[in-house]
């Protein structure tokens, strides 16, 4: 090949073939504990409640009590999960119970703050329902109570244990790609079945209710390296919902950037696409929707394309509570757990302050959802 000719292929952008290499093998899938086996309280039984049931009654994990405002959705939730379990008329006589060591709250953020911190203070392991607070200042009691007592925190951010974000992030902690240079996530789906229900009340359905996943997938691959953020969000033709359906973020990273792209606007052809960039390799995922992925790990010595196994619904549920109970059984922090997801939460008022303002946003400047 003459210089002109390989000038050109540079030009043109052309990849050079890569041979087909075996995949790493890489723990992704829902840990579980060895042998500690806790009876689960769980507070609060709404929609969301069914993965968390389905997951654990998958693992062989006793759920002991349900609570919820309604006593007749927590009935219906036991038979359908867990029959064995009894029906509290009040969420404290959990805290009270000394045979019940795990408490798993459910309910809406405004509600769970006080809920939590009792059963820190009785003693008890949560795994809270993502997003965990809207209130930084509130998360750091919060950690800082479960330290004091000797209890792990946790949050339910089930997105980690999605079948292909959980191998992607897993190849770049095992140093697959080096230093990670950028993170591009990309959804185009339609999210217009919230419309009527309470979701359409959430002003940042898009970019905080739902984006807090990717926030949190990117601060996992990168830790604390986003420095700021600028978002947008807008109404997409034709939606029906009251709440913007488009949103995007630009993440500045020390030493990188990444980005996140929300069409929940868009009715046909849903595609989920995710681009990681290192100094070693990259890691590219695809495919219609979140539960269809396939991943591809490209490094100099070629291209693997692991089979993956499971949904993330509900794998990701029993992620976030095998995660935690195989914490608690070895004594360290769950990689969930409540002190880390308060960087991601960061990340998250950070794009809605941006959203707001129309300005690039510091991760830490706010220290609530809307401030």
């Amino acid at each position: 090949m003459t210089d002109d000719a390989a000038d050109t292929d540079t030009y043109a952008l052309r990849s050079a073939a890569l041979a087909e290499i075996e995949a790493p093998d890489l723990p992704y899938r829902p840990p579980m504990p060895k042998s500690y086996r806790p009876r689960i309280g769980m507070i609060g039984t709404g929609g969301i409640s069914a993965s968390h049931l389905d997951a654990y009654r998958t693992a062989g994990w006793e759920v002991a009590a349900l609570w919820n405002r309604s006593r007749s959705k927590a009935e219906a939730k036991a038979a359908e999960y867990c029959p064995g379990a009894r029906i509290e008329d009040h969420w404290t006589a959990m805290l009270s119970d000394s045979d019940i060591d795990v408490i798993d709250v459910t309910l809406h953020p405004e509600h769970r703050a006080p809920i939590i911190e009792a059963a820190l203070k009785a003693g008890k392991h949560v795994l809270s329902q993502k997003p965990f607070v809207t209130d930084i200042d509130v998360g750091d009691d919060l950690v800082k109570l479960a330290e004091d007592r000797g209890v792990r925190l946790a949050v339910n951010q089930n997105g980690r244990w999605a079948p292909h974000m959980a191998w992607m992030r897993e190849a770049v902690r095992a140093g697959h790609l080096g230093d990670v240079i950028s993170a591009h996530v990309s959804l185009h789906w339609n999210h217009g079945w919230t419309a009527g229900t309470p979701f359409d009340a959430i002003e940042d359905l898009v970019l905080y209710d739902f984006g807090v996943h990717w926030f949190d997938f990117v601060a996992s691959l990168t830790q604390q390296r986003a420095r700021s953020v600028f978002a947008s969000a807008s109404h997409a033709h034709g939606q029906a919902n009251k709440v913007p359906l488009l949103a995007q973020a630009l993440v500045r990273l020390d030493g990188g950037q990444a980005s996140l792209v929300f069409d929940g606007g868009a009715p046909h052809g849903p595609r989920d696409t995710t681009y990681v960039g290192g100094t070693k390799g990259s890691l590219a995922s695809d495919g219609p929707d979140l539960g269809a992925q396939t991943v591809m790990l490209t490094t100099a010595e070629g291209i693997a394309r692991p089979a993956l196994e499971g949904q993330w619904f509900n794998d990701g549920f029993r992620g976030t509570m095998g995660e935690l109970l195989s914490a608690i059984e070895e004594g360290r922090e769950p990689s969930n757990g409540a002190r880390g997801n308060l960087f991601s939460l960061a990340l998250a008022f950070a794009a809605v302050r941006s959203r707001i303002s129309g300005k690039e946003v510091e991760v830490g400047a706010c220290r609530t959802l809307e401030s």
